[in-house]
């Protein structure tokens, strides 16, 4: 039997054969049976075995807020997205128009009425919590602080952040003013409930979270381990110099994850091929399948039942139309090996 979904006026039947036995899904767009996510004959999302049941893989793009936070869903319904990831205010500024009432309200509407969720936030490129300037690292402080509020208020579970650079100051001594300015904000916002995602890197420069060992030290600083957790981006380990391509590699390259950090803090996984050869620690993203990579780490991902229950993200270069995102994401479907 093929994997298919067959499309039956405003429902859609998946029947496929799912672990080691055949398994037939039904879900409405009215009724958002299964989780609320709707299911496309085209794209959409896709059930897979899970522990405990069947359960959606949920693949999306980061999206663009231009005009308001609430259209990044819309956008995500045309780029056959099941969830997307937004920035909560314009990423290269520190001002961030605040976030009103009716701005919340469409927002959270615009995800019942197209049936994508917003998985997670981005911090803006401009906070640096490792910087050795006190100016700098006040500013990023205050900034981030803002940041996990809008995410707050906006009802969205997580917020993806580049740990930082340490310009010269030292790795050791970057990683503590990290784990300080979070440890800072989580007592100065107590009832947040946004976890705090660190990114892993591909290290350009002396940007720091480019190897494990860097994301489990300042884990281990952080007084409330409920407040943090990790973001792997398949390029930047990649050119940091974990190897994916073959199955040894990605299971050795995953065990280590495991040991090191803990495959329980993995909340979201950023998919981007490289455009840099492997080792080179240069963060230049390429389309799926078209770079250094090329298809089987994402192959490996897709059909690693551990990782089942994380988000897939894109965010790989794209224009107005979206297509880069339809095509990138078709292919990541394709990956997934039919039972």
């Amino acid at each position: 039997m093929v994997n298919r979904l067959i499309k039956r006026g405003k429902s859609c039947i998946y029947i496929g054969k799912l672990s080691s036995v055949y398994s037939v899904a039904i879900c409405t767009e009215q009724q958002g049976d299964l989780q609320g996510r709707q299911c496309t004959p085209d794209g959409g999302a896709i059930v897979v075995a899970g522990q405990g049941g069947n359960v959606y893989m949920l693949l999306g793009a980061h999206m663009s807020i231009a005009g308001g936070v609430y259209h990044a869903p819309y956008h995500g319904k045309n780029a056959t997205c099941d969830t997307v990831q937004i920035f909560t205010k314009q990423s290269n500024q520190w001002r961030a128009k605040p976030l009103t009432d009716e701005d919340v309200e469409r927002f959270l509407t615009a995800q019942k009425e197209t049936g994508v969720t917003v998985s997670c936030a981005h911090n803006s490129y401009l906070i640096n919590l490792a910087s050795p300037n006190e100016e700098l690292y006040e500013k990023s402080y205050g900034s981030m602080k803002q940041e996990i509020e809008r995410c707050d208020m906006l009802k969205v579970p997580v917020i993806v952040m580049h740990p930082g650079s340490h310009v010269g100051s030292g790795e050791e001594a970057g990683l503590k003013r990290i784990a300080n300015a979070l440890n800072r904000i989580f007592s100065s916002l107590p009832d947040s409930t946004t976890v705090v995602l660190l990114e892993t890197t591909s290290g350009q420069g002396s940007n720091l979270g480019y190897k494990f060992e860097q994301l489990a030290a300042i884990i281990d600083m952080i007084e409330d381990k409920k407040r943090i957790g990790v973001c792997l981006d398949s390029c930047h380990i990649f050119s940091a110099g974990y190897p994916l391509q073959s199955p040894k590699d990605y299971r050795a390259t995953m065990k280590q994850f495991n040991e090191i950090i803990g495959l329980k803090r993995l909340r979201i996984i950023h998919f981007n091929d490289s455009k840099k050869p492997f080792g080179e620690r240069k963060d230049r993203h390429e389309h799926i399948g078209k770079g250094e990579m090329g298809l089987e780490p994402f192959r490996h991902i897709m059909n690693d039942r551990r990782l089942n229950r994380v988000p897939k993200i894109l965010e790989t270069p794209k224009g107005d139309d979206l297509k880069e995102d339809i095509e990138n994401l078709k292919v990541l479907r394709s990956l997934i090996t039919k039972a």
